[in-house]
């Protein structure tokens, strides 16, 4: 995106990144689940913020839905509105990582060359994308929201996986096949890893 601000300056402060790593006794870092809708992104970002919270880790979710009361409530869901999502998403993800926070954050970004200029903003090791990977079928059959049967009506349109692609990731960091995986085995496997980067303590 072109920046059209001018004559500014970025400030460096004083506490660096060493330093809240060394106050939080955990590193920043942003969690980015995407998946299709219903797939289980936001259900699995709360079970492992419970888990960090109870390791007394410092953290937040960033919910797709949640966004969109406040901060995106101007964006809807065309491909243009769904890119300048995203690229919010991971610029506010970055400075709660930079804060030392690990961030959660549970959007379908659906689109690849969006979820890799969320990744450029991170430094390496500290943008693990989870890919919730879970069949269309099973989806639909969950749909809590009866959206997938609104759009299989046509009373959606730009619904990703049914008239909106979605690029699933070739290469994350974790794979969950949460049409199939127990929750806690989800959990637990993002919290192995987290712990073997050493991003997080062992324990």
């Amino acid at each position: 995106m072109t920046q059209k601000a001018t004559n500014i300056t970025w400030h460096q402060g004083l506490v660096t990144a060493e330093d809240r790593t060394r106050l939080n006794g955990h590193s920043g870092a942003v969690l980015w689940f995407t998946g299709l809708s219903s797939s289980g992104k936001s259900t699995l970002a709360c079970a492992v913020e419970r888990c960090l919270c109870q390791r007394g880790c410092h953290t937040y979710i960033l919910d797709g839905d949640n966004i969109r009361y406040g901060l995106n409530k101007n964006l809807g869901f065309s491909p243009e509105d769904r890119k300048e999502n995203i690229r919010r998403i991971g610029e506010v993800a970055r400075l709660f990582a930079d804060a030392g926070l690990i961030i959660m954050t549970a959007f379908i970004s659906p689109y690849a060359d969006d979820r890799q200029a969320a990744r450029n903003l991170l430094p390496p090791g500290e943008f693990v994308e989870i890919f919730c990977k879970c069949p269309l079928e099973v989806c639909e059959v969950r749909d809590p929201k009866g959206l997938y049967k609104k759009a299989r009506a046509g009373q959606l349109k730009d619904f990703t996986g049914i008239d909106a692609p979605y690029e699933a990731p070739l290469n994350p960091e974790i794979v969950l096949e949460t049409g199939s995986e127990q929750l806690e085995q989800s959990a637990d496997r993002i919290i192995g890893y987290l712990e073997r980067q050493g991003l997080i303590p062992a324990q």
